[in-house]
């Protein structure tokens, strides 16, 4: 079978002609053939821009700051009309950029009720000939890697009740995903933005992500890379590098095919930087006559090792063609299994992230 790369410019082009029939339909997609001419360029946005109106789509947005900025966009915290009450944030993209609103869609058809929750949205986009401007939720809470930023700095590491509490939000959100043929391809702590119930946490809620629990824990954007297995033929493998350091999967490393490892590995790594405050290294152990891939980190001692050595041994080594979904949910299930075998611990993890949103002060 001919291997595709998924985030060739070649490729996505094809995907783009393919999909724009159905993209000019959804709601939120405004395509302009000029120019953005707004009276502020869009080009005088810097990191320390502070409150410049720009107008788009005959609204106006007031700049409240810099939330990001990667080598194509930079995303900016606004707010709608001046209101407080309602931000957002705009990724403006050059050139521009359907692909990511598309992916945006694709969750809303396919993910729903509850489950939705756990992934970005996307309000509209907005297309000039020379950038596109995505509008989006904003979330003040920063991401995973401020998280854990803030344990690096104090030489502190983050308690395990905490690691496996945001473990088990990692394994459900790509057990969501993969079982609707979504692929995200950048799965990282940048990535995955903090969320807090508004509402005080129960302990009966924990285990079925019910009540409170739903609108608490790990929130995934960025869907630029995102990749969508229905415009592909069933079975269809990838190749390509992720160009991410650190996250490339041991198959984007050894030249093999890979499917849904680009985004387990993503989630080793995240997990592998909670527990130790590194990115993770693997290295190749004999096992049984063959050989399987490990963490070269070892476990502490007091740590639940036998849950950590089953998520790391598994999921670094999945093989090729199998599809992760019964593997993720079980791993999420042994997880979820110790926390309430322990009603002590979600007590315990319960002050931990009333702590959190102290300590992390919003953005």
């Amino acid at each position: 079978m001919k291997l595709i790369n998924p985030w060739s410019a070649f490729i996505l082009e094809e995907l783009l002609k393919k999909i724009h029939p159905r993209i000019t339909k959804y709601d939120g997609y405004h395509l302009s053939k000029k120019a953005y001419s707004g009276k502020v360029a869009l080009s005088s946005l810097k990191k320390s821009s502070r409150n410049k109106i720009i107008e788009i789509g005959g609204k106006k947005y007031q700049i409240k700051g810099c939330a990001g900025q990667g080598a194509f966009a930079q995303v900016f915290k606004a707010y709608v009309d001046s209101n407080p009450d309602d931000a957002v944030a705009l990724k403006i993209q050059r050139p521009a950029f359907p692909w990511e609103f598309y992916m945006y869609r694709q969750l809303d058809e396919r993910i729903s009720g509850k489950q939705r929750s756990s992934f970005g949205f996307a309000h509209k986009i907005h297309i000039y000939s020379d950038c596109s401007i995505l509008i989006c939720d904003y979330l003040a809470h920063g991401t995973l890697q401020d998280a854990i930023n803030s344990y690096v700095v104090t030489g502190k590491f983050m308690e395990e009740v905490l690691c496996i509490y945001y473990t088990t939000e990692m394994l459900y959100m790509l057990e969501t995903l993969h079982s609707v043929g979504i692929i995200h391809g950048d799965f990282k702590p940048d990535n995955l933005l903090i969320r807090y119930s508004k509402d005080d946490l129960s302990e009966e809620g924990f285990k079925d992500r019910n009540d409170s629990w739903l609108d608490q824990g790990l929130y995934l954007v960025d869907w630029g890379r995102g990749i969508d297995l229905q415009l592909f033929p069933k079975n269809t493998e990838f190749t390509g590098d992720c160009r991410t350091s650190g996250f490339c999967c041991i198959e984007m490393q050894e030249k093999k095919p890979w499917t849904f490892q680009t985004d387990t590995y993503g989630l080793c790594v995240a997990v592998h930087m909670m527990l130790h405050n590194t990115y993770m290294e693997v290295e190749r152990k004999t096992s049984d006559g063959g050989y399987i891939y490990l963490p070269k980190s070892s476990f502490k001692r007091y740590w639940n090792v036998e849950l950590w050595r089953a998520l790391f041994t598994k999921l670094l080594n999945v093989k090729p063609g199998n599809n992760d979904i019964e593997l993720l949910r079980s791993l999420r299930k042994s997880f979820l299994d110790y926390m309430h075998d322990n009603p002590l611990l979600i007590k315990k993890l319960k002050g931990l992230l009333v702590k959190q949103r102290g300590t992390l002060c919003s953005a």
